[in-house]
């Protein structure tokens, strides 16, 4: 116990006068054991339930890929899902190591990549929402235009869409480095004197081209996209592409607020660290974790939206509903027998000539001409005329007695 009052003084200490470094990788110097475990649970659990999600999202969507239906739209999502899959195999658990521990123990290279490599897969997702916005805008706009992009132009916009987020955030790899302070190894941002209004200026507008404008123009394509549902209505040539482009684009603008508003906490902390002045509070390191944590819970919401809103994965939905059901799965040997039954019996009836009809002076009591019309399309079965035919020549006034005991009493006293 002394031992671990020891430890945690140490650590609070520590922090009282690091307060003001700008730490880099995830590593943060809690004086709390409790936030040292507790975030690396929710990151474990982060990962694998987004591991989960995002395979399932990227083999349907390759399966189809290979089955000749891959689209524009449907190569954005799988590099969305791509995306994913890199910050939960690669980034979060590299942070839950890091919070996890008082040192940094990962290496040079580790300290220098970890917060580049987050905000690509980052900066690649806002991108990609950008893109995957404007074409769900052109397929509103005109799905057959949007069906006829070859494959040399996607892999172009793709290429395109990971270089230009490998490029934004490359001051963090510069500038990322380890230092010793007060006998301990840490991953920090050290930024030198020359640099310090250029990083100041990086501060302000990488949040601006990662962030806002990409949010601005996705949320001002797909108000086109629902313009264009607007004028048309329901007198659109094709009915079926309407609906199937209007599903598509609620499922996209959901997974666009989902990830504004998971992300946003984030950017309060970049903002409140990139910018701490001499004598302004210090964010809370709880702040800081939990908007991390956040940011990385995106990867694990989008697969799920995915799965519940697109069409594209209708037969991984009925997989699901089977699967979570009690019902077990029909015998095939159980239903033949009755199919092929119904099917003698179909054959059967059919193969039947139909009776003769009487006219409608010689019937005793002619029905309606609905009646008739209903006897002559049920056809009768002759073990079944037979015998109401019977029973239409034995006497009826046995049937009729109220009192069939006592007739028969005396018919038994006569006899005698």
């Amino acid at each position: 116990m002394l031992a671990a009052d020891s430890d945690d003084s140490n650590f609070s200490t520590m922090n009282t006068s690091l307060a003001r470094l700008h730490f880099a990788g995830g590593y943060q110097p809690y004086d709390s054991k409790d936030w040292r475990s507790i975030i690396p649970a929710f990151l474990v659990a982060i990962c694998l339930v987004g591991f989960a999600g995002n395979l399932c999202v990227i083999s349907i969507l390759l399966h189809g890929a290979w089955r000749g239906k891959s689209s524009m739209i449907n190569s954005l999502i799988l590099n969305l899902s791509l995306a994913d899959l890199f910050l939960l195999l690669f980034s979060a658990p590299l942070r839950a190591a890091a919070y996890s521990k008082g040192v940094w123990d990962m290496g040079w290279f580790v300290c220098k990549s970890s917060d580049w490599f987050t905000h690509t897969c980052m900066a690649a997702k806002s991108l990609t929402i950008v893109v995957v916005a404007k074409a769900c805008f052109m397929y509103a706009s005109n799905p057959a235009k949007q069906m006829n992009i070859n494959n040399c132009t996607i892999w172009t916009v793709l290429v395109v869409i990971w270089a230009t987020a490998c490029l934004l955030p490359l001051p963090e790899w510069f500038f990322s480095t380890i230092r010793h302070h007060e006998g301990v190894e840490m991953c920090i941002m050290d930024v030198p004197a020359l640099a310090q209004e250029f990083t100041s200026m990086f501060g302000k507008l990488y949040p601006l081209l990662v962030f806002c404008l990409p949010l601005l123009f996705a949320g001002m394509y797909f108000w086109k996209a629902y313009c264009q549902y607007q004028c048309r209505g329901t007198k659109t040539p094709n009915l079926r592409n309407q609906i199937r482009s209007r599903r598509l684009t609620m499922m996209l603008l959901s997974v666009t607020i989902t990830s504004a508003i998971m992300w946003l906490p984030e950017w309060i902390a970049w903002l409140w660290v990139w910018h701490l002045k001499t004598g302004s509070p210090v964010p809370p390191q709880g702040f800081i974790a939990v908007s991390q944590v956040l940011m990385f819970s995106i990867s694990s919401a989008n697969p799920f939206i995915f799965l519940a809103m697109s069409e594209e994965f209708k037969g991984f939905k009925d997989f699901w509903k089977w699967l979570t059901s009690k019902k077990p799965l029909p015998d095939p040997n159980l239903q033949g027998t009755p199919a092929s039954n119904s099917q003698v019996i179909s054959e059967n009836v059919q193969s039947q000539e139909p009776l003769p009809s009487v006219p409608d002076k010689e019937k005793p009591g002619s029905s309606p001409s609905g009646e008739e019309k209903t006897d002559k399309e049920i056809p009768i079965l002759p073990d079944v005329e037979q015998f109401w035919h019977e029973r239409d020549i034995a006497p009826t006034e046995q049937d009729n007695d109220p009192i069939p005991w006592e007739h028969g009493s005396e018919a038994a006293g006569c006899s005698k």
